[in-house]
């Protein structure tokens, strides 16, 4: 499977011809959607999901049954469900957002296992009961400590992990946070740029 990391916590897998991008938000570039056959979208906040490019896109687009999207068709998907898109076996775990303060927002989010293999959480910090051989880490975020990010890693014990959710934070903050990733963990942490593949 190639993942190519685009902008905030947007991802494309491709794999055999096909092509799966979840979390395709307003911030991330429009190419990330190129040749898309399907669409996992974690929750409805507007930095995961940009409604207006897929809705002229027209493919599947899954999303949790409770998400508040309107003006785009969605399957609605739920925690525990198990279901293919773009060729690719997704399993939908978590339930809900992070809480930012005083539990807000409270919103849907699920998770996404794909191919048993590659695990992206949204804006949560579920961690799965099951192995997880590739996991994307959203490293900054209004609901979250580097601290947090850095326990979700250890607790799932990935053999490799790579940054997401980090549109909002400078080189220089990055920087760091990278560093502490890298060092507190045993996951084979690596940073990808906007646009770079594994």
């Amino acid at each position: 499977m190639r993942i190519t990391k685009y902008t905030h916590a947007c991802v494309r897998l491709e794999h055999d011809g096909r092509v799966l991008v979840v979390d395709p938000g307003t911030w991330s570039e429009p190419a990330a959607l190129t040749g898309a056959d399907a669409v996992l979208v974690t929750h409805e906040h507007a930095d995961h999901i940009d409604v207006l490019r897929l809705a002229e896109l027209g493919v599947p687009v899954y999303a949790p049954a409770e998400a508040n999207i309107p003006r785009l068709e969605v399957m609605g998907v739920s925690s525990g469900v198990e279901f293919t898109a773009a060729g690719f076996r997704v399993r939908a775990v978590g339930g809900r957002h992070a809480f930012i303060y005083g539990g807000q927002p409270d919103c849907a989010n699920l998770g996404y296992i794909i191919d048993e293999a590659m695990y992206h959480p949204g804006d949560s910090l579920h961690v799965p009961e099951q192995p997880i051989e590739t996991l994307l880490v959203p490293v900054q975020g209004s609901w979250m400590r580097t601290a947090e990010a850095i326990d979700f890693v250890r607790a799932i014990e990935p053999q490799r992990a790579f940054a997401i959710h980090d549109a909002q934070i400078n080189d220089r903050g990055l920087s760091g946070v990278n560093g502490w990733l890298a060092e507190e963990t045993n996951s084979g942490y690596r940073y990808l740029r906007p646009g770079e593949s594994v």
